[in-house]
């Protein structure tokens, strides 16, 4: 379909999730010397005017990103996702929000690599420019998980997928199942983070059995919601599925969910942090 443009959601409360967990696992990466990749299968534009019109339109950054970017209680363990959200912005003004591939460039050290894929028409050049020059970095216009299949393993051995799609439409979520069962044969070493977005939670419920059912260890769910889960048609939580997570992110994760909770969704919101797998 390609319908979908992350610029009316971005800085919501699912990309503040989705990019802590992004950082924290990039920050353990960075604890050896060694050279990794991250691979970003859905890249979008890279960077997300908060003044868009499509932005604006939503105004869902209002209930994300500008709930938190300035607390003076923000957690030492957020630091690196708030730094990379501080690069683009002067001072106190929020106008500029990166999306998942500016998370990670300003993670990366010189001797890691980063692979983006990005299928859109109208987004695809915009990721392009963004990172015009980089030798870092190489963009893909092509399927995200054929590009994946194609990269794996990486010659580093060591680093991160990070797999969200848009969920357009039903059979994406068992796509991303297909998905890591072929990248896991190739790759079982590797951190993947999958996103997820809980619209119906039956498709999040299918999604986790299927996961669970390919024999795969240590596979960790993280999720935020701001509103009780319901039967009308509407985004109420989120959350990442990580499968060989570092070590320090559950307790991590325990300790940064409630602060995020009564940040964002004091009234309603709700979290966990559960082993779908253990070790």
């Amino acid at each position: 379909m390609l319908s979908y443009r992350h610029s009316f959601h971005a800085g919501n409360h699912a990309d503040v999730v989705k990019h802590i967990v992004q950082s924290l696992i990039l920050d353990a990466l960075k604890q050896k010397d060694k050279p990794f990749v991250y691979h970003d299968t859905h890249s979008g534009v890279g960077r997300y005017d908060l003044q868009d019109e499509r932005s604006e339109k939503t105004g869902e950054f209002k209930q994300g990103i500008a709930r938190i970017w300035q607390r003076d209680d923000i957690p030492a363990d957020i630091a690196s996702y708030i730094d990379a959200i501080k690069v683009l912005n002067d001072g106190d003004k929020l106008r500029y929000y990166p999306g998942s591939p500016k998370v990670a460039r300003a993670q990366i050290r010189e001797q890691d690599r980063m692979v983006l894929t990005e299928l859109h028409p109208s987004d695809f050049p915009l990721l392009l420019q963004e990172f015009r020059g980089d030798r870092q970095v190489r963009i893909y216009k092509e399927d995200a998980f054929a590009r994946l299949k194609g990269s794996l393993p990486p010659k580093e051995r060591r680093g991160v997928v990070l797999i969200d799609p848009p969920y357009e439409l039903k059979h994406e979520y068992m796509d991303v199942v297909k998905a890591i069962k072929e990248s896991y044969k190739r790759w079982a070493t590797g951190t993947y983070a999958i996103w997820y977005p809980v619209v119906y939670r039956e498709n999040i419920d299918k999604m986790l059995k299927g996961l669970e059912g390919l024999g795969i260890r240590k596979i960790l769910q993280i999720e935020l919601g701001v509103e009780p889960d319901t039967e009308e048609r509407g985004m109420t939580a989120s959350g990442m599925i990580v499968i060989n997570p570092p070590w320090k992110l559950e307790s991590q994760m325990q300790a940064i969910l409630p602060w995020l909770k009564d940040a964002i969704a004091p009234n309603h919101g709700h979290y966990k942090v559960e082993w779908i797998v253990p070790e």
